[in-house]
C-alpha cells in the first residue's frame, strides 16, 4: 500500500506483545525479544548487532511461535523491521498465536 508520497505503509495492524525468543542469521544467533506484530510481520529488539542488510532473510525462533522465516526491512538501534517470507507458513503460526495465546500488553517506561 502506498500513499500519495510514494512512501510504502503497513498493511496489516500491529498488536504489541512481549515474547522473548532469538534472532538466526547465518552462523549468528542473538537473543530478541519481539515489541510487536501482525499476520505480515514483527518488530525486535535485539540485544547484540548481527550485521545484516536490508533484504538479508533470517529466522526467528520462538517457543510461543515456533521457527518462523522473514526478511529484514528496516534496522536502526538495535531494532529490527522484519516481514514474514511469504512462503513459509509464518502467517498461519502468528494467527493462531493471536487466536489462542496472545493477551493485550501495555509498554512499560524504562528509566
Amino acid at each position: 500500500m502506498q500513499n500519495n508520497l510514494n512512501i510504502i505503509t503497513r498493511k496489516a495492524e500491529r498488536k504489541s506483545c512481549r515474547i522473548f525468543g532469538k534472532v538466526r542469521y547465518l552462523t549468528r544467533e542473538v537473543d530478541a525479544r519481539i515489541l510487536d506484530m501482525s499476520t505480515s510481520g514483527m518488530a525486535v529488539e535485539i540485544r547484540s548487532p548481527i550485521h545484516a542488510a536490508s533484504g538479508s532473510r533470517i529466522q526467528i525462533v520462538a517457543d510461543d511461535l515456533g521457527t518462523l522465516h522473514g526478511i529484514i526491512r528496516w534496522s536502526h538501534n538495535g531494532r529490527l523491521g522484519i516481514q514474514f517470507d511469504p512462503n513459509s507458513n509464518a502467517r498461519a503460526q502468528v494467527a493462531s498465536y493471536f487466536r489462542f495465546f496472545h493477551k493485550e500488553v501495555k509498554p512499560v517506561l524504562r528509566r
